[in-house]
């Protein structure tokens, strides 16, 4: 894996955990989970909490936005709840899989949340 897409994986688990009590982990899916950063695309990751509303997003859009302008990538992240998650079909369907789940410490598992 790039050592940039680490980076992001690493820097979003550790503002996750720290301001979030709920915060389970998150799927990296997309054209990213070849473990590099292609031009013209987006880092797509769903994250996973326990609660998942306005308050929440309006505290994850500055932390989103100052890890893409201190790496200089663009981050395109779904905050979900795991039902709500599993709601969304075809993005659930998507993620699961082909995506790779880390858990909140930022570390890969082989097996995702259910």
């Amino acid at each position: 894996m790039s050592e940039l897409l680490d980076e992001v994986i690493s820097k979003l688990s550790n503002a996750f955990r720290r301001t979030f009590d709920d915060y389970k982990g998150l799927y990296l899916f997309g054209t990213c989970i070849d473990g590099e950063i292609h031009e013209g695309e987006d880092i797509e990751i769903v994250a996973i909490f326990d609660i998942e509303d306005k308050s929440k997003r309006e505290q994850i859009w500055p932390i989103i936005g100052k890890i893409e302008t201190t790496l200089d990538v663009c981050i395109d992240l779904y905050p979900y709840t795991m039902d709500d998650f599993k709601k969304d079909e075809d993005l659930y369907e998507e993620v699961m899989e082909e995506g790779i789940f880390y858990n909140p410490l930022g570390i890969r598992q082989n097996k995702g949340l259910s």
